[in-house]
């Protein structure tokens, strides 16, 4: 079987981001064959999609006008995330920047059922709030209404089915939410959703007649997230689809139909229903079908005319993420797009094993392990172990699941094993569960990272000498404090735009993001002499393992001076240490050449040192 280098398999593309055009007749898709997510259209399965973007970089989404032949789409420069929206008009081609307002992000708010106006939310007046703004279509960026001022982290979930009101979500933390009405003629905003604590309300939708909202949530006793109606009219609260033990991760809804989809997330698979409400019962509904896709993971639904059919991304270990359509009646379904694998033969691709870690105070830690070919449960083939690459999830409030990613099964295909493992504070498994490494806990999840190299030091397959951590942003600082609590246990470590020192992370990251991730890691204010205590930075004298920091020098979430610091600090104590840093990356790197050059880089340093 032959061996593929990094470039080819960095090759192997993705569709995605659907959005079915007014008249059903085309579909929308972002795809990475230029290097950067561009927009894409084509007319109907399989067919020769036409390239409509093409920028140097990366296209965030794009949503076709409900009555127009147009779409808006979302840009930011140099992976700054100040994205900017642009209007592409789909017969002529032509591109017109909506906003223009280069130095503010600009988060999309969906377009007005008559296609006249879109809605957003903006940091323009003050870089650490989001505004609620309403612009017309024809309209330029200083022409858009400021129809709300925010207090903080604002988003849009959609126009009401008159389009006189806009549903507003504030997010305190990743666990913690409320909704509100803003009605756009006497800009009074109504709050839905006063409660003490923690509650999560998300994926909120407008029912067909705008009388109430469906959304997820755990208000009340839940530990996941279920599926519920509220009535707009008395307030009430009740609870359609329970989560069965775990999360219903969220509706699509056409607002005109009732027609709907709804995913829960089992073990970090997708299992989707197709159904439709009742009109004269909100929260009754009827089973339609329930979609068998390839692949583990899907989602992004977009409805064509009439919800008759919708679109929506899979993926899986060994299925590259494409678009399928699928028949609202019958369930079938049909891939649309062919995002190619580069040449490599999709049965070369390995499947993960869902595994389960006991941690050290019993604790049931779920991850994903993925042997190459030439290894099996009991034992690799030659005799020899074989080296294991640990890769953990950033977030925290993140989940690994089992979807397709080009460097593991280049690894895999290099004869390492992979393993994904979703210690205490990942989404997935409930808020109590999410909730276990908050800021005095935080190092009960570094421990986990612990319990599982242990648990891969006994596998007959693996060879306990030879293993890697590698992670990136909030996984970049696992990578770091796992080098400096455990340092017998690596034989090198990857941080790729990772955290180093808490305080000066929270000091110099973006002003919007400040408070949501204080509610996570503990408050400048309140927990300074922790967040130092627990910084790699501060213990980076128990580094043994060879270390590469990668970093993007536009980074408005990790700052750059993350990775300079520990670079600086590791190379005093004489551990070998590599950086490499991209000029025009932010938080992760979206550039085919520099993807590339990182993970041969990445590959070099793991072969020279595992």
């Amino acid at each position: 079987m032959p061996t593929y280098d990094i470039e080819r398999y960095l090759n192997v593309r993705s569709a995605y981001g659907a959005s079915f055009g007014p008249d059903g007749d085309r579909l929308s898709f972002l795809m990475d064959t230029t290097g950067t997510p561009q927009v894409w259209t084509l007319t109907g399965p399989r067919e020769w999609p036409e390239q409509r973007t093409f920028y140097d970089e990366r296209v965030t989404f794009a949503s076709w006008s409900p009555e127009r032949p147009e779409l808006i789409f979302g840009m930011d420069e140099g992976g700054n995330e100040r994205a900017q929206l642009f209007r592409l008009d789909a017969e002529t081609g032509a591109i017109e920047n909506l906003t223009a307002m280069p130095d503010a992000k600009h988060r999309w708010g969906g377009w007005s059922h008559d296609g006249d106006r879109f809605a957003f939310a903006s940091n323009r007046r003050d870089e650490s709030v989001f505004d609620v703004y309403v612009q017309g279509r024809d309209e330029t960026g200083d022409e858009a209404t400021l129809v709300h001022e925010g207090d903080g982290w604002l988003s849009l979930a959609g126009w009401s089915p008159d389009d006189s009101r806009l549903l507003v979500s504030q997010a305190y933390s990743n666990f913690d939410q409320d909704l509100y009405v803003l009605d756009l003629e006497t800009e009074e905003l109504e709050h839905l959703t006063p409660h003490e604590g923690d509650v999560r309300y998300g994926s909120a939708s407008w029912a067909p007649d705008g009388e109430g909202i469906y959304l997820v949530t755990d208000e009340g006793d839940a530990d996941t997230l279920y599926l519920a109606y509220l009535d707009l009219e008395t307030g009430d609260l009740e609870s359609i689809v329970e989560g069965e033990g775990w999360n219903v991760d969220g509706i699509a809804l056409d607002d005109e139909t009732g027609r709907f989809v709804y995913s829960r997330n089992v073990e970090g698979y997708t299992d989707l229903t197709v159904g439709e409400f009742d009109a004269d019962d909100p929260t009754a509904f009827e089973t339609v079908s329930e979609p068998d896709l390839p692949g583990g993971v899907a989602g992004g639904v977009s409805f064509g005319p009439d919800a008759e059919r919708f679109a929506l991304s899979t993926s899986g270990d060994r299925v590259n993420t494409n678009v399928f359509v699928v028949e609202f009646a019958t369930g079938e379904t049909e891939r649309w797009t062919d995002a190619p694998t580069a040449g490599i033969p999709r049965e070369t691709f390995d499947d993960s094993d869902l595994v389960h870690v006991e941690s050290f105070d019993q604790l049931e830690v779920p991850g994903f392990l993925t042997l190459p070919n030439e290894a099996d449960d009991t034992g690799a083939s030659d005799g020899d172990g074989v080296p294991v690459i640990v890769d953990i999830h950033g977030g925290p409030e993140s989940q690994r699941r089992p979807s397709f990613s080009s460097v593991k099964q280049y690894f895999l295909d290099r004869g390492y094993a992979y393993f994904e493992p979703n210690v205490r504070g990942s989404a997935g498994y409930g808020a109590d569960y999410a909730a276990l490494d908050d800021v005095e806990k935080r190092m009960d999840s570094v421990a986990d990272i612990r319990a599982c190299v242990e648990w891969l030091q006994d596998h007959p397959a693996v060879d306990p000498d030879r293993i890697a951590a590698k992670g990136g942003s909030y996984g970049g600082f696992m990578v770091l404090a796992a080098l400096t609590e455990y340092p017998d246990l690596w034989a090198a470590g990857i941080d790729v735009v990772g955290i180093a020192n808490f305080v000066t992370f929270l000091e110099n990251t973006g002003d919007w993001r400040r408070e949501l991730r204080e509610a996570e890691y503990g408050s400048l204010a309140e927990d300074r002499e922790f967040l130092e205590e627990i910084s790699p930075i501060n213990n980076v004298e128990e580094i043994e393992a060879p270390l590469f920091v990668l970093h993007g020098e536009n980074d408005p979430r990790v700052p750059v001076g993350e990775a300079e610091q520990i670079v600086e600090k590791v190379a005093d104590h004489g551990v070998p240490v590599r950086k490499l840093i991209f000029e025009d990356e932010g938080h992760g790197f979206s550039k085919l050449e520099n993807r590339i050059e990182a993970y041969s880089a990445i590959a070099e340093f793991l072969d020279e040192h595992v």
